[in-house]
């Protein structure tokens, strides 16, 4: 990559202008497809600085925001250990989008992040690796499970919520026959343990991992059954009315009920819910 073609990147992906970004993110594209993604190192520490956009401030950024993600997506598995590193990077909104590109990149990225889980000791970095452990799309999480049913015990909220709402994300990557049945029984367990959490964003996490347990097949008709007396106990439909005060909770209740007719329902091709 020439000088000139630097600059005008860096330039270019400095400014606040959509349009701007738009030019130097295709600049990047181009400069990708002349070089190959292994020769453009350089690009990615250029393209990963708009992870710093806040897309609260700037919603209008978003796409812009998704595009350099996939971006960085597209640079192969030797951005792994570099976007894992800036896992630490301390500002929130980078972290997010680390955590979903390494979610995109997929299962090459378990091994690593499950490695840097078990060799940092802050808890505010192991959420984020569980968040991005969370959004990877692949049956091999499974591999996750014990590390995320530990960290649902944790006495820190945050990472608690998250490993709590990571159980739901692999009911969706796991496929009824590939989950054993020690995993799905504890994985049950722990989030009906979580109904009752003091927590409220906890209890409305749990809700709705039991609600996609019970959308991916992954939960047996009287299992169902229990679901359903439950979601109409926090509603506050049964003769107790002790309905749960948190309408995240509630709202997270009535979406589970969508999900537990008396056959049950699997959007994974060729599979059942668990009779």
């Amino acid at each position: 990559m020439t000088e000139d073609t630097r600059h005008t990147i860096e330039t270019l992906l400095a400014s606040p202008r959509p349009e701007d970004l738009r030019k130097g993110l295709n600049l990047v594209k181009e400069e990708i497809a002349r070089v190959g993604s292994a020769d453009a190192r350089e690009l990615f520490e250029v393209v990963s600085a708009l992870f710093y956009f806040d897309p609260i401030d700037r919603p209008d950024l978003v796409p812009i925001l998704d595009e350099a993600i996939s971006l960085v997506v597209g640079f192969g598995q030797w951005v792994i250990p570099s976007l894992v590193e800036r896992l630490d990077a301390g500002d929130f909104k980078a972290q997010l989008a680390i955590a979903n590109a390494l979610g995109r990149i997929g299962a090459d990225a378990i091994a690593p992040l499950m490695a840097e889980y078990e060799a940092v000791d802050g808890d505010e970095r192991r959420v984020f690796i569980l968040y991005a452990l969370g959004k990877i799309k692949s049956p091999r999480v499974l591999q996750c499970a014990r590390l995320v049913l530990s960290a649902a015990d944790s006495l820190h909220t945050e990472l608690r919520d998250t490993a709590t709402r990571a159980m739901g994300k692999f009911a969706e990557a796991i496929p009824p026959e590939g989950m054993p049945e020690y995993i799905r029984g504890a994985f049950l367990q722990k989030l009906h343990e979580h109904l009752a959490d003091e927590n409220a964003g906890v209890r409305a996490k749990a809700m709705r991992s039991l609600g996609k347990m019970a959308r991916y097949g992954h939960i047996t008709g009287p299992e169902r059954d229990r679901l359903r007396v439950i979601c109409e106990r926090i509603l506050g439909r049964d003769e107790q009315f002790e309905w749960d005060r948190a309408y995240i909770v509630r709202r997270e209740a009535a979406e589970a009920l969508n999900y537990l007719g008396a056959e049950g329902s699997s959007p994974f091709k060729g599979a059942a819910a668990r009779p």
